[in-house]
């Protein structure tokens, strides 16, 4: 009787001790083991610094003059509605291709001027990303803290950028010229040449250029934030606090971490 008593005994906690190891083998599965020498509160703390470097320094590199007008990547054009123009301006009187460049030079003034808006909206993302959201990111691929990134403050950053690039649009910059103003202008002068019988010209109908000019600027700030993580990635130069030095040396040394 006592050993069938044991067998029992035994059976149900073999039987326990299968169901808490189903219940907790997923967990096991996701949960993301330190590396060799890093604990994980310095994995995180190395993961939110590299964050704080990579937008800090695209938000410092895309705010200053020139930062989206001069660099090719990011510089944003006219609006497509507006390639006719520019396909068509040696057939327009009084409009070169001088007028063409500072209106787009106006707009990219916009952005800039609005570029500094994403330091705060990036730091409180950063500030608050959880355990949870570190692991997925060491996990992920060479962009994976731009998406994440992306993802949490895309809305407030367009909340943000839209009324600062309206207003500067809308804002005189250059001679009492405002790009709203030269935007406007350089398509009136266009369309009053279309209207011309047999110009061959055919008349711009334009879309809003705040909306216009904040995606692409909300583009270009991501286009340099994953530069920036891909920097801090490969080149050890580009660590440039000790956590980040810490952190990414035994990234490479193991070649377990992502990010």
């Amino acid at each position: 009787m006592i050993a069938k008593l044991k067998y029992h005994f035994v059976a149900v906690a073999l039987l326990g001790l299968l169901l808490v190891g189903c219940d907790i083998l997923p967990f096991l599965n996701n949960v993301k083991l330190p590396v060799a020498g890093l604990t994980q509160a310095e994995v995180v703390s190395g993961l939110k610094e590299a964050l704080k470097v990579g937008t800090d320094s695209a938000v410092t590199r895309l705010s200053r003059n020139n930062g989206f007008y001069g660099d090719k990547l990011v510089q944003i054009g006219l609006p497509k509605e507006a390639d006719v123009i520019a396909k068509n301006i040696a057939k327009v009187p009084l409009l070169g291709d001088k007028v063409l460049e500072e209106t787009r030079k106006l707009i990219n003034r916009a952005a800039e001027d609005a570029a500094k808006e994403a330091a705060p909206i990036f730091k409180n993302a950063i500030t608050t990303m959880s355990i949870t959201d570190a692991v997925g990111i060491l996990k992920g691929n060479d962009s994976a803290a731009t998406h994440y990134l992306r993802g949490k403050t895309f809305n407030q950053l367009k909340q943000a950028f839209m009324p600062k690039i309206k207003a500067s649009l809308g804002k005189n910059i250059v001679s009492n010229v405002s790009a709203e103003s030269a935007y406007k202008s350089l398509i009136d002068k266009y369309n009053t040449a279309a209207k011309i019988p047999f110009s061959g010209l055919e008349q711009v109908k334009t879309n809003s250029l705040s909306q216009y000019v904040t995606r692409r600027a909300l583009n270009g700030l991501f286009v340099k934030v994953a530069l920036q993580e891909k920097l801090i990635r490969q080149d050890p130069k580009a660590r440039v606090t000790d956590i980040l030095k810490k952190v990414f040396d035994e990234n490479n040394r193991n070649s377990a971490l992502t990010f």
